[in-house]
């Protein structure tokens, strides 16, 4: 492969790029080394998390009975800021290291060929381009002030309680400031940049599909090549989780201080399982159209393939006639006629949507782990015990 193309793929990152992340170069906080990232999640948590403590203490809203629902007591808002929001920092080197292996699997299968190295390269320029504008991480910053969508209210369990984010006499606390003017917002650009992450490696992943890989249909990977692919998606399972949890701790709340149900509950776990799954499926479908053509000219080929070799298994073991200029893949028997008949069943299998039922299993137990701990605490001790005897037997 050509050196420059394996240097460029070699330093791909999405996530080492960008305004914040020279802010984080200048703070001496940026890096993939494990101590900085910790220190990164901590630093987070400490400035989002934390001053809420303080102030609700400050306040006497931290615990005891002042407030029907105190900062402590509260799941969403410590299932945010202790969990939810050091996994999405925590999971920035994993998934940039997937996604470089990834980039240099392109050059190490041998999909990108001699003559295509200079796209190739120019893909990854591209790309890093587009990661290094100015302009996404300031809409996402005006985004999250805003925009409307973050404009109503900022828990599932706001109305006709009262709690942490507001006083006795209905004005907001310091906690509840801090909440709304800090941390929500470094949580929700936090969020945002993942999504951007993504739709950068969806730019990625379509513009390498473009240039002429050198895409082989009877792969046994049954994606022509690009099964490699969906071990990016599955690295995306801590982000799944994470958004898991924010969800589990709305739904624990509402169960809690609302009188909602595990049944009433149950539909917003399966759409966000379901979301999870399909929001990490659509940036592998921009390879489709490359893929269904690739089968679609493999199918005319090998069935043209099969045709011929049938012809000559016909002439010689049924007709009895050979003709020894007549040879395809040696000699036409039932040895090869098997071999070619499996091949061509390879190639009728192929995905269009390089995803592996591993990878979604995976990202489905992601969505579904952090509801574990909501079941257990919203079903009745007697109906547990009665499960794990039922189990047991």
């Amino acid at each position: 492969m050509s050196e420059v193309n394996s240097s460029a793929a070699e330093s791909f990152s999405l996530t080492r790029g960008g305004p914040f992340h020279r802010i984080l170069v200048r703070l001496g906080r940026a890096g993939n080394e494990r101590r900085r990232v910790i220190n990164r999640a901590l630093f987070a948590t400490l400035v989002t998390w934390l001053p809420l403590l303080v102030l609700s203490l400050v306040q006497k809203v931290a615990y005891g009975s002042q407030v029907n629902i105190p900062f402590l007591h509260d799941f969403a808002v410590n299932a945010r800021f202790l969990i939810a929001l050091p996994i999405m920092i925590l999971a920035e080197s994993g998934i940039d290291r997937k996604w470089r292996t990834l980039v240099l699997e392109f050059l190490r299968s041998g999909l990108v060929n001699e003559g295509e190295l200079l796209s190739f390269g120019s893909v990854i320029e591209k790309t890093i381009r587009l990661r290094d504008r100015v302009f996404p991480e300031v809409a996402m910053i005006v985004a999250v002030y805003l925009s409307p969508i973050f404009l109503g209210k900022t828990e599932l369990l706001m109305s006709g309680i009262s709690n942490w984010h507001t006083t006795a006499a209905g004005a907001m606390t310091y906690a509840g400031w801090w909440f709304r003017l800090v941390s929500t917002p470094i949580f929700r650009f936090l969020l945002l940049r993942w999504f951007w992450r993504m739709f950068l490696w969806t730019t990625f992943l379509w513009r390498a599909s473009r240039i002429n890989l050198f895409l082989v249909a009877t792969h046994t990977d049954m994606a022509a090549g690009l099964g490699f692919l969906s071990e990016g998606q599955k690295a995306f399972s801590s982000i799944v989780f994470a958004g898991g949890v924010v969800m589990a701790g709305s739904i624990a709340n509402a169960i809690a201080y609302q009188d909602a149900t595990l049944a009433s509950e149950k539909f917003p776990m399966i759409i966000y399982g379901v979301l999870a799954v399909i929001v990490l499926v659509v940036p592998l479908l921009v390879v489709a159209p490359v893929l269904l053509n690739t089968k679609k000219r493999a199918l005319l080929e090998y069935g043209a393939l099969v045709t011929k070799h049938n012809q000559l298994f016909q002439t010689k073991w049924v007709r009895q006639h050979y003709d020894p200029h007549d040879n395809l893949l040696g000699n036409p028997d039932a040895s090869s006629l098997a071999d070619l008949g499996t091949s061509f069943s390879v190639v009728r299998q192929m995905r269009l949507v390089p995803v592996t039922k591993p990878t979604l299993i995976t990202l489905a137990l992601a969505a579904a782990l952090p509801m574990v701990p909501v079941v257990v605490f919203a079903t009745p001790t007697s109906e547990l015990l009665r499960v794990v005897m039922r189990m047991l037997a």
